[in-house]
């Protein structure tokens, strides 16, 4: 049946008969047995009638070609015959022979001739080849055909040429016709007398008016045939499609010893077993089957595939999470963190509130009108697009949220609350002084604290890029340890549920405590710094001029080093802050070990508590202990930190994975937290890059005074609108995308998630009709 329809359908196409859409909301239902065998009788009659159509179509256009060839040598030998007459060559009219005559040609100085059709591209080997089996003996005429020919099989064009051959005796003339037939030349009777001539093209003319009249009146009922088969034709694909389907789930399953029902296994979710047991229920009462059909749970060691509910706005976030990997079966599902976390690292890269009004528009756009931008079929990258709607919604609204705590819409500042800077000095000073620095410690400045973001008087000022690279570092960096952190603790969830408790003491422990008195020390410490170094009500308020570098304060705490503080000012932060960091990093170098031998020692010493209980227990004993090494199994792909499945691994294996996991764990934190330095990195490029564009293209525009300013700016807006878009919200957001993917990817998840699973793919017609169509 698909392959009448393939037939059916190249038909279509061959006569250019559109084909109509069907959604595959509207798909018909799968038929039933019956349905099947009509269904199968109305494609083999519409087959056979369809057959039945295009083999007349082809005898009849061959007979109008051959009827056409037939005229064209008649019409074109004209100017041969009288060119011949001129010249007296046939003066008598036996002297010139046809092959329809029937007479012999034998006669010493009477000429034979042979008239037909041969394609044009063979008419210089056919010439040729006339010369050499004659010896120069043949006089050959051609002219080619005003129009091309159509192919009665396939409907090209053909490119033809008609010639006449003059020779003299019988012999020659048989070579003649054995060259013909090896070029595939078609060969027509033409009479030698200009009357007998006219009288046969009188008659191919009238033949080929009849004969087109026939050929048109045959294509209007073709398309009339296909016509009413296109409106049909997606229906019975879809049936087809399903019956297929079908049958190929129920070639799955198992015939009873009895021959009289079959037995399928199959995986199903938890909460969607009633409504399993009801559809079954209600097929056995829809076909009136006497044997009822029933679902029986079974009990396997067999890992079940992993299936997370999601909708039209977390299917896209899942997507995200699956294209790193599949969870394992009950492992922690990143994806609902990532709703929050994915947008937001996101718009900390590409924060603007203009490019993020842009942004959302889109995204917005695609949601309100996703009803009907679902059916749009515009290729590959806009189902990308449509598929991440509501992810480029968030990344938009929170990159609007982000601008605004910047203060940065399309490189400029808004004013909202206005300045909280004052000048003190007069205007005298402050225009010979280009670079007077207003001191924040006056206390003018206090007085008034900018309510959100930052204070726009930054835009002006010449040390505005020092000033955002250290304030977007420091964000970075805290956001990125907070973020691994979140990680660490999600491995919980896993050991829990995995039964591996031990872990939360031997691996998650230690790994926390490594985290948090390194890193989220140095978090602190930023905190601290803004505070004791700030503004002047501060509890402690040091000397602004002498505030430490976190950095370089960070590298001396791990190198145990003393530092060398500026003149009159202190190396810490506090009093007994050096002994703080020592004992920090002290605890932290402890936990190493803890990681490297904690996991394998306690192993070790639960096979020696089994092989004891083993040799001295009795043989129930044995029995009731012999399952626990099954105990573990549906954690054979847990998350790392968690099962790995190597409880049954040699000792020496143990401790070698163990060690690779400690290494790259240890030197992850620090790689990992450098990594998310690029959320300060993207941030500060893409908003330097959006100044540029500003200053040296907007720019040419609004300096101009005149009234060719307005003109000039109506075509700069039009430039600086199209690289905003293209630059600054296309190719940046593609930039930061891919960057807050690999955050999640490396940075984030590989504290917590293996994804080491496969999909749960029921049995769908959606998704077999969708992957059809694809």
């Amino acid at each position: 049946m698909e392959r009448k329809l393939r037939y059916v359908e190249a038909e279509l196409k061959k006569d250019g008969v559109s084909v109509p859409d069907l959604p595959i909301e509207d798909a018909p239902r799968a038929p039933n047995p019956r349905e099947i065998i009509d269904l199968e009788a109305h494609l083999e009659k519409t087959e056979n009638e369809i057959l039945e159509l295009s083999q007349n179509a082809v005898n009849l256009k061959s007979n109008f070609l051959e009827l056409t060839e037939l005229r064209q040598v008649l019409e074109k030998t004209q100017g041969f015959f009288s060119d011949q007459e001129s010249l007296n060559l046939d003066s008598m009219k036996s002297n010139l022979i046809g092959d329809e005559s029937g007479t012999q040609a034998s006669q010493a100085g009477r000429l034979g001739f042979i008239a037909g059709v041969i394609q044009r591209e063979k008419i210089p080997g056919f010439e040729r080849m006339l010369w050499r089996i004659s010896r120069g003996n043949v006089f050959l005429r051609q002219a080619e055909l005003d129009h091309p020919l159509e192919d009665p099989s396939t409907g090209n064009p053909l490119y033809k040429t008609v010639f006449v051959a003059f020779f003299q005796g019988e012999q020659l003339k048989s070579r003649i016709k054995k060259v013909c037939s090896g070029y595939h030349a078609s060969l027509y009777p033409c009479p030698s007398s200009h009357e007998e001539r006219e009288d046969m093209v009188k008659g191919v003319r009238t033949r080929l008016e009849d004969l087109n009249m026939v050929l048109n009146q045959t294509q209007d009922h073709r398309q009339r045939v296909l016509a009413s088969v296109a409106k049909e034709l997606p229906t019975w694909s879809v049936m087809v499609c399903k019956m297929k389907a079908i049958y190929h789930t129920l070639n799955l399953f198992n015939m009873d010893v009895t021959k009289k029902c079959l037995i399928g296994e199959c995986w199903v979710p938890v909460l969607d077993l009633q409504i399993v047991q009801k559809a079954l229920s209600d097929g056995s009462a829809a076909v009136g089957s006497t044997i009822p059909s029933f679902l029986n749970v079974i009990e396997t060691n067999e890992q079940p595939p992993t299936f997370n509910r999601t909708n039209k706005f977390t299917r896209g976030f899942q997507n995200l999470i699956d294209a790193y990997g599949v969870a394992s079966y009950r492992e922690v599902n990143p994806a609902l963190y990532t709703i929050i976390t994915f947008p937001f690292l996101f718009a900390i890269m590409f924060g603007d509130l203009g490019h993020g009004v842009i942004m959302a528009m889109f995204g917005a756009w695609m949601v309100i009108w996703e009803g009907k931008l679902a059916n749009k079929k515009a290729g590959e990258i806009w189902n990308i697009f449509f598929g991440g709607r509501y992810i480029i919604l968030l990344m938009g609204l929170f990159s609007m949220y982000t601008g605004l705590i910047y203060n940065d819409i399309f490189s400029k500042a808004m004013n909202i609350f206005g300045s909280s800077w004052t000048i003190n000095y007069n205007t005298s000073t402050v225009m010979q002084n280009p670079d007077l620095q207003l001191n924040p410690a006056n206390e003018d400045y206090d007085s008034n604290i900018y309510p959100i973001g930052l204070d726009p008087t930054w835009m002006l000022a010449t040390n505005k890029i020092i000033f955002l690279n250290t304030y977007k570092m420091k964000l970075s960096i805290i956001f990125g340890v907070i973020h691994m952190i979140f990680g660490v603790c999600m491995s919980v969830v896993n050991f829990n549920h995995f039964r591996r408790r031990s872990s939360i003491l031997l691996e998650f422990l230690p790994q926390i405590i490594f985290l948090v008195l390194l890193f989220g020390y140095m978090v602190f410490m930023m905190f601290f710094k803004w505070v004791a170094y700030g503004y002047k009500d501060a509890p402690f308020v040091k000397t602004a001029g002498c505030s430490p570098s976190i950095l370089i304060m960070f590298i001396n705490m791990m190198l145990f080093k003393e530092g060398s503080p500026l003149d009159n000012c202190e190396e810490f932060m506090f009093d007994w802050q050096g002994t703080l960091q020592m004992v920090l990093v002290l605890i932290s170098l402890l936990c190493i070990p803890v990681m490297l031998l904690g996991k394998p020692f306690y192993i070790m010493s639960q096979r020696k508590k089994k092989a004891h209980a083993g040799h001295n227990g009795d043989v129930n004993q044995g029995m009731e202990m012999s399952p626990e090494p099954e105990e573990p199994k549906p954690s054979t792909a847990a998350p790392s930190g968690g099962g790995h499945g190597h409880d049954d691994e040699p000792m020496s294996e143990l401790f070698i994975y163990q060690a690779i996991h400690t290494i790259e764990y240890v030197l992850s934190t620090i790689s990992h937290t450098a990594s998310y330095l690029r959320l300060w990195a993207l941030s500060l490029a893409h908003a330097q890059l959006s100044e540029v564009l500003w200053n040296m293209v907007l720019q040419m525009g609004l300096r101009q005074t005149s009234y060719v300013g307005a003109v000039m700016l109506f075509v700069v807006f039009g430039a600086w609108a199209l690289f905003t878009l293209a630059i600054l919200v296309m190719m940046e957001g593609l930039s930061a995308f891919l960057h807050t993917l690999r955050l999640h990817w490396v940075e984030f998840m590989s504290k917590f998630y293996e994804g080491l699973g496969y999909l749960f793919q029921p049995f769908s017609f959606k998704a077999i009709l969708t992957a059809e169509e694809d």
